[in-house]
């Protein structure tokens, strides 16, 4: 019966928080959704090749705050892949559940415009810079609420890495 109630509580996560999150499945380790999206806890975060110590130190992030992606999950450990596609195994205590997002353009000199309100209708109250890396505090029909070092405004949805399409996040 405890098993019957987990599920469905995850279902309702799931149809509550979008589309993406329907076809997730539940991590063994942490019974969140597995993909899902996460942030770099601190400044140093060693990638290893594998989920534990021995294996090789693949890279090191060294950006508190870049949205990553947790496509895996084996005991405390969770594979994660970055921007660019990039696949690595951190342990799950340097990750943190705050939402944040890179803003990404069509083309590397294009400025994404950052809106007063969830209308391409409203001010434009900044133009970001492909790379810039924002806290998410919402998104909803398209358009998700940002802010980070002298920027808060709203964005379109399809302009971050760091949130799944039509994603629902309160």
């Amino acid at each position: 019966m405890r098993h019957v109630i987990h599920s469905l509580v995850l279902i309702a996560f799931a149809a509550a928080s979008g589309a993406a999150w329907a076809d997730a499945a539940v991590g063994t380790a942490s019974g969140l959704p597995v993909p899902r999206f996460v942030s770099l806890k601190t400044d140093k975060v060693a990638v290893r090749g594998g989920p534990n110590k021995t294996h090789d130190i693949k890279w090191l992030f060294q950006r508190s705050g870049l949205p990553v992606e947790i496509t895996a999950e084996f005991e405390t450990w969770r594979r994660i892949r970055d921007a660019d596609g990039a696949e690595g195994w951190v342990y799950h205590s340097l990750l943190s559940g705050r939402r944040t997002g890179i803003v990404t353009a069509k083309s590397k000199d294009e400025l994404v415009s950052l809106h007063d309100r969830p209308d391409v209708e409203s001010a434009v109250v900044a133009k970001l810079e492909p790379g810039v890396i924002g806290r998410v505090a919402r998104c909803a029909d398209g358009w998700c609420r940002v802010s980070g070092r002298g920027f808060e405004g709203w964005v379109r949805q399809v302009r971050l890495w760091g949130v799944y399409p039509n994603e629902k996040v309160e």
